[in-house]
C-alpha cells in the first residue's frame, strides 16, 4: 500500500524545510499532499509562494504529518486547533510526526506529545523543552514515531529520515546516493 504524507504550510513557513521533504519523499515514491493551513497559495518566510494541493481541513488521515518551521509559520501552525488535534490524533495512532526548526518547540510542545521524548530543534529553543523532553544537539533525532530536526541546513537529512521511516533504510540510502548526500 502506498504511503501518504501530508505537509502543512502556514504563512511564513521556511521554504527549504517544506520543499526538501516534498521533493525527497516524492523521489522515494511516497505520495505527498501539500496542504495550505487556510489558503491554497501560501507565502513563505522569504516571499516564495507555494501553491498547495488542497486545504488542511480537507485532510482526513495520513501515514505522516510534516511540519516545516520558519517564523511566523510555526506560530501560525500552533495557533490552529485543527493542526494540534491532528498531531495528537496521528501520534495516538503511532503515525509519524516530523517537525523541523521551530516547529518542535512551537507546535509539538503545545500539542502535548513530547513528554519524556528525545528531540532537537532550532538553536535558542532548547529551554522550551526543559522538564518536558530531552533536547539533543544533533541535526536530526528520531524517537519512535517522532522525527525532529534543527533547521534548514538539515532539511535533506530530515527528509531522508522520513523516507527511512516510511519506506525503509534501503530506499533512504538509494535517495542519498542519487542526490549525492555523503
Amino acid at each position: 500500500m502506498e504511503k501518504r504524507a501530508v505537509i502543512v504550510l502556514a504563512d511564513g513557513f521556511e521554504e527549504i524545510e517544506a520543499v526538501a521533504p516534498i521533493d525527497i519523499l516524492r523521489r522515494a515514491g511516497i505520495k505527498v499532499d501539500i496542504a495550505g493551513l487556510d489558503k491554497k497559495i501560501v507565502p513563505g518566510s522569504r516571499g516564495i509562494k507555494v501553491e498547495t494541493d488542497l486545504l488542511f481541513e480537507e485532510i482526513s488521515d495520513a501515514d505522516a504529518l510534516i511540519l516545516p518551521g520558519g517564523m511566523p509559520g510555526s506560530a501560525n501552525l500552533a495557533g490552529s486547533d485543527k493542526v494540534l488535534n491532528s498531531v495528537r490524533n496521528l501520534n495516538g495512532k503511532g503515525r509519524l510526526i516530523a517537525a523541523i526548526c521551530s516547529s518542535p518547540a512551537y507546535v509539538l510542545i503545545p500539542a502535548g506529545i513530547l513528554a519524556g521524548r528525545k528531540v532537537t530543534g532550532f538553536p535558542g529553543t532548547e529551554s522550551r523543552f526543559r522538564g518536558i523532553a530531552e533536547f539533543i544537539d544533533r541535526p536530526v533525532i528520531r524517537d519512535v514515531n517522532i522525527i525532529t530536526s534543527r533547521g534548514a541546513g538539515a532539511a535533506l537529512e530530515f527528509s531522508c529520515s522520513i523516507v527511512e521511516y516510511l519506506a525503509g533504510a534501503k530506499k533512504a540510502d538509494d535517495i542519498r546516493r542519487a542526490i549525492l548526500i555523503k
